[in-house]
């Protein structure tokens, strides 16, 4: 009896598989997120309208709030994202700066809205709300900590004016957040919104649920979104290959690139070759991965269904033969009682 109830006791190994997804899909999700955001962001600039804009939000704050020409707005690499922090004791009078990729504060948006999207047992329309919160949040916690750089390289080059590296603690503090202080905030950010939702209770809900497996299928309704999104994933897709095939400066790029690799030449001019070289070839690598991902993501149908639903859902034709093998089952035996008592 006591082996019997051990053995009953065990998980199976489906349900070892849900529970281990259940802690750590949170987690996988990130990595995958992170690794796409790394795959896509390849090239420079990847998100210019955005660093253009946090840019000129950055100029136009300091300027306002330390006084007009605390900075200076120019372009890098093409792009109005350079910001010079200007003061005369500032090692040459300027510390530039510029809103890079990973600098925009998209890399945590998405960090937050992936932690958001995979908390268990909440609505969608309150997901979507609390993402567009907190990404707003996000853009303008990053909007202030580029701020705040003026005034500490301010301080720490009062006390050696024009020294080499008299903006070190600006740059610490640019480091620290950037490596460590977002991720602090962010996760802070995640446990207030998860206890304002009543977050525990929720996910013990949904731990109760006797929850289907995940099934993925084709889509069989198709909407507007669902065909614009198709589009433009084909646009996407066919503008990376005719910036493969047709594009000059992706050509002349790829000459001078393997120019320099058949020469075995290193110089600034072949390693800005090989700089304009990888920024087209991420380029196009990043749109074709949006393209794909857009044509799997609207064909591909997520969805789980109760075993309930899907009995109820099985072809009545064979629930009509099961029932009449039954029934001639039934007949049978009821015969076979009739013709024994009357042996008797």
């Amino acid at each position: 009896m006591e082996s019997k109830k051990s053995r009953d006791d065990d998980l199976s190994l489906r349900e070892v598989g849900d529970l281990a997804w259940r802690y750590l899909r949170i987690p996988a999700a990130l990595l995958v997120i992170e690794a796409l955001y790394w795959f896509i962001t390849i090239p420079s600039d990847t998100l210019a309208p955005i660093q253009v804009t946090e840019a000129w939000i950055w100029h136009n704050l300091t300027d306002l709030i330390y006084g007009e020409g605390a900075t200076t707005f120019s372009t890098h690499n093409g792009w109005w994202t350079r910001v010079d922090l200007n003061n005369y004791n500032f090692p040459g009078g300027s510390i530039g700066l510029y809103v890079s990729d990973e600098c925009a504060g998209i890399h945590e948006m998405l960090f937050i809205s992936t932690l958001i999207m995979m908390t268990d047992n909440v609505g969608w329309k309150l997901k979507m709300r609390s993402i567009a919160v907190m990404c707003g949040v996000v853009y303008v916690l990053n909007i202030a900590r580029l701020v705040v750089l003026y005034p500490l390289a301010v301080s720490s080059c009062a006390n050696d004016p024009r020294g080499y590296s008299c903006a070190a603690e600006m740059w610490q503090f640019h480091t620290f957040v950037y490596q460590w202080g977002f991720l602090f905030v962010l996760v802070l950010m995640w446990l207030a919104w998860f206890i304002w939702i009543g977050g525990a209770k929720r996910v013990a809900a949904a731990s109760r649920e006797d929850r289907a497996p995940l099934r993925i299928s084709v889509r069989e309704q198709w909407g507007g979104h669902h065909w614009v999104i198709i589009i433009i994933a084909f646009l996407l897709i066919g503008i990376a290959i005719d910036t493969t095939l047709n594009d000059d400066a992706f050509n002349s790029a790829q000459r001078a690139q393997n120019n320099c690799t058949a020469l075995e030449e290193y110089s600034p001019t072949c390693a800005d070759a090989e700089k304009t070289w990888n920024d087209e070839v991420g380029s196009v690598w990043s749109m074709a991965t949006l393209g794909i991902l857009g044509i799997g993501g609207t064909i591909l149908e997520f969805s789980r269904r109760d075993n309930d639903s899907a009995e109820d859902d099985s072809n009545p034709e064979e629930s009509r033969g099961n029932d009449l093998s039954v029934e001639d089952e039934i007949l049978e035996s009821d015969a076979l009682e009739i013709s024994a008592s009357e042996e008797e």
